[in-house]
């Protein structure tokens, strides 16, 4: 998918339409395996030995090829406003192979 740069649409600080650019950001950060409720520190801390089944801390019912996945990531875009300067996420993303800024 294709994208120009620049372009016009309404920022609510201004109150008006003006040009925009678009960048392209991360879509986040993964969080920490040794944080509370994490598979890892449970299994560290020993909470997942002894009897019966264990639950989370077991292996999954299906195989990891099995489930299902999507392998196209939304794409995470940034518009900054060319007046104030204020920059705002988009609300929905677009899901595309390949995205590309023109």
């Amino acid at each position: 998918m294709k994208k120009p740069k620049i372009i016009k649409r309404f920022c609510p600080h201004c109150k008006k339409h003006t040009d925009q650019k678009i960048e392209i950001v991360s879509s986040g950060h993964k969080r920490g395996s040794m944080r509370r409720g994490g598979k890892a520190r449970m299994q560290k801390r020993g909470l997942w030995r002894g009897f019966g089944g264990h639950g989370k801390y077991s292996k999954p019912a299906i195989g990891s090829w099995k489930r299902k996945i999507k392998n196209i990531k939304k794409t995470n875009l940034m518009f900054t406003c060319q007046t104030c300067k204020k920059s705002m996420g988009q609300k929905y993303g677009d899901r595309a192979g390949k995205f590309q800024l023109v």
